[in-house]
């Protein structure tokens, strides 16, 4: 397994990311758009989730494909980021038709940063023209850390951030994750700067620092975030022919990455969550194989994904938590 040439979730051919992100307001929106209409699923693990046209996504339902998958700070303020991608997408002449109707399927996830600083005292809600304008910023292209939904972020100790990674199969097929890290939990081992997601570091892509030689003796844990002030929020990605119950057990997968990479993870305080999106433009040449295969890597990608965001989160005037790179770097 090897990272992809721009390790992003964009090696994925035939997807785009889109980021807006407000520092007044500090906080912000990405848009996954997909060249095409892609096959999505969804799989929920958190305790307190945000989102918006989830239960399209089960295998049962009518659309089989989406347009757009936003991501998004401002807690329930935030899922108006994909009202925006919708309008956006509909101007493109993008969208499920129905008679002379194009309607746009925009799943979406939020993240809770209304508490971190920014200036929240709105009279409109912003996150739809966040989310218009990331869709119009759509790129292979990115930038990760401070930036998008990551704009405001936080976790136990450290600066949240946007991360992402991919890599490619010896079977040909590519997997890319993307996350939005706000955990409740820690990203590193206790205070020091080793990450959890070490073990499953490519070419030293967040330090290549390693786990220490000892961990703590376990203890119990106690929530460092106030109530309602979390959620890690992703999407992986792969280039391969999926059915939406394929897709969904790809993000029932991908979740082990999350719990590899923040401990906890999967809190009744946190909304973790994971999309995943396939674009279909390579079959499986082994379905059962490959299957294993994506979900595997799907892990791995996510794991990297949350060190990554972590990694490249920049000090801000203001901020209420120091960035890994601040204190480490």
């Amino acid at each position: 397994m090897r990272a992809g040439r721009r390790n992003l979730i964009t090696d994925v051919a035939g997807l785009r990311v889109g980021q807006a992100h407000d520092p007044v307001l500090r906080s912000g929106v990405t848009v996954l758009l997909g060249d095409a209409p892609f096959t999505a699923g969804v799989c929920v693990m958190g305790g307190a989730p945000g989102t918006r046209e989830t239960d399209l996504l089960a295998p049962d339902r009518l659309v089989q494909q989406v347009d757009a998958i936003t991501l998004a700070g401002g807690s329930a303020f935030g899922l108006d980021a994909a009202s925006g991608v919708a309008d956006g997408l509909r101007a493109m002449g993008r969208g499920f038709v129905v008679g002379d109707q194009r309607v746009p399927i925009v799943p979406g996830a939020i993240l809770f940063d209304l508490l971190n600083g920014g200036d929240k005292r709105w009279d409109r809600n912003p996150y739809a023209p966040l989310g218009r304008c990331a869709l119009e910023a759509a790129a292979e292209d990115f930038a990760l850390g401070t930036a998008g939904a990551g704009y405001g972020a936080a976790t136990a100790q450290w600066k949240g951030g946007l991360g992402s990674a991919s890599c490619m199969l010896d079977s040909g097929i590519t997997v890319g994750a993307l996350v939005a890290v706000n955990a409740l939990g820690s990203v590193t081992v206790g205070d020091g700067p080793q990450f959890w997601a070490a073990p499953w570091e490519i070419d030293e892509e967040f330090g290549g620092i390693g786990l220490p030689a000892q961990f703590p003796a376990m203890a119990e844990v106690m929530p460092m975030k106030r109530q309602g002030e979390a959620t890690t929020i992703a999407i992986v990605a792969t280039d391969a022919r999926l059915t939406q119950a394929e897709a969904q057990r790809m993000a029932t997968a991908a979740q082990d990455g999350m719990a590899r990479a923040i401990v906890p993870s999967h809190t009744l305080l946190d909304g973790d969550l994971v999309f995943a999106a396939a674009t279909g433009q390579r079959d499986m040449a082994d379905p059962l194989r490959d299957l294993f295969q994506i979900g595997h890597a799907g892990a791995c990608c996510l794991s990297r994904a949350i060190a990554r965001g972590i990694f490249a989160a920049r000090q801000m005037p203001g901020d209420r938590q120091p960035s890994w790179h601040e204190r480490h770097g």
